[in-house]
């Protein structure tokens, strides 16, 4: 049974990160940008060395379960920011390839993004805050 300061912990890690989430999502959105989850897979799929990265390691490095990633990849081909190609090495496994219109878009979205951290974490937390706050959630990541 875990210790009460625990689950407080625990309660105070969950709402804080929901809350945090829907108030970046509302700074994309009234920017007229698509949800964080789109920026999340474009910047995986950007910063690979090719551009490019298996459907299944984009899922486990942006923690999506794997029916919310597909459907978001349906629709972010859809709209031409990827394009899904067929592994040559694996034929069970789809590889996914920014294009020059997910690049872009990542791009337009950053300062925004990067404005509301700002706003709702950086301008709340000092440098030393945020420094321990990082190092405290970095003992709680799983390698």
């Amino acid at each position: 049974m875990p210790a009460a300061a625990v689950v407080e912990a625990w309660t105070g890690l969950v709402r804080t990160e929901q809350a945090l989430q829907a108030e970046i999502e509302e700074h994309l959105k009234r920017a007229g940008f698509p949800p964080l989850a789109w920026y999340d897979v474009l910047l995986e799929l950007d910063s690979a060395p090719d551009g490019w990265l298996r459907q299944s390691r984009v899922q486990a490095q942006t923690l999506l379960a794997q029916y919310n990633l597909c459907r978001l990849v349906d629709r972010l081909e859809r709209d031409g920011l990827v394009e899904r190609r067929q592994c040559t090495r694996d034929g069970r496994n789809n590889v996914l390839v920014i294009t020059a219109e997910g690049r872009s878009l990542r791009r337009a979205m950053w300062p925004v993004y990067a404005a509301a951290i700002e706003e709702h974490v950086g301008g709340r937390l000092t440098r030393a805050e945020a420094q321990q706050l990082a190092k405290l959630l970095g003992k709680l990541t799983p390698a």
